[in-house]
């Protein structure tokens, strides 16, 4: 099977995960039909995953998982969450990828990794006491398009 990353890709992955505190479980929801980037994705996710022991991976599909789809708020395939996972529980801090996670993307799946794994978000105290004041819940996206 031909990988996705090459062997300069792989290294400079793993000297950014040489740091890594924490471990990290990612879910990966996929499609068996209609769905484009599925196969690359889990691929590409798998291939991640094996550069470091911190990381872990656990596959689902979309229709047949759909009560841990919804546990996850993953309503779209290819979906990907990026959780924290301490022993045999998996924690959700709320990080999405919808579709693959490629290009620019790329970086952010692997900073993402990084961030959960220090458990940290790295925000001023100032932002964190406003967080807590919220009354509501917010709903934020971010959405990135290759164009």
């Amino acid at each position: 099977m031909t990988t996705l990353l090459n062997a300069d890709v792989v290294k400079q992955i793993a000297d950014a995960f040489a740091p890594m505190k924490e471990s990290v479980h990612i879910l990966f929801f996929g499609e068996k039909e209609d769905c484009v980037y599925c196969a690359d994705t889990q691929q590409l996710l798998e291939e991640v995953v094996a550069i470091s022991d911190k990381l872990s991976i656990e596959l689902y599909d979309l229709k047949d998982d759909a009560d841990v789809a919804a546990k996850y708020n993953v309503d779209k395939a290819p979906g990907v969450v990026i959780a924290a996972k301490d022993g045999d529980t998996v924690s959700d801090f709320g990080v999405r990828f919808a579709g693959i996670p490629s290009g620019h993307e790329f970086t952010s799946l692997i900073q993402d990794i990084l961030l959960v794994s220090g458990r940290d978000s790295g925000l001023s105290q100032d932002t964190r006491d406003f967080l807590k004041g919220l009354k509501e819940p917010v709903l934020m996206q971010v959405f990135v398009t290759p164009t």
